[in-house]
């Protein structure tokens, strides 16, 4: 809708809360009924920073491997230096479609590889 509306800084810096959210669920799945979680993840997770939540999510392996097939790889840095600071940046239309087009390509997008681990 913020696309669709030309709200291109808005709609750059929420598609980036769609990783981190969904790096959040990853990490969230890993504690089950009853655990105590681990205080330094706990701790670690409490970040904005994407490639740190991927470590705490314990996906940095995959990640490092899936860099190495090209099209995800170019969807991953399009989307691996996003900061919630970005609200209090301008972002134009190519840049707020590229973020957009990274996180929910159908094959090789980010979001699809993180919604098989939550």
């Amino acid at each position: 809708m913020l696309l669709k509306n030309r709200q291109y800084s808005g709609a750059y810096y929420l598609s980036g809360y769609v990783i981190e959210c969904a790096l959040k669920a990853c990490i969230a799945k890993q504690t089950h009924k009853f655990d105590f979680p681990d205080k330094k993840n706990v701790l670690d997770s409490y970040t904005h920073d994407l490639e740190k939540l991927v470590k705490v999510a314990k996906l940095d392996k995959e990640l490092k491997s899936l860099l190495n097939d090209p099209n995800f790889s170019v969807r991953w840095l399009e989307i691996k230096d996003w900061s919630e600071e970005s609200r209090y940046q301008k972002h134009d239309r190519q840049k707020a479609l590229n973020i957009y087009s990274a996180i929910t390509d159908p094959t090789h997008g980010v979001l699809q590889w993180l919604q098989q681990h939550w």
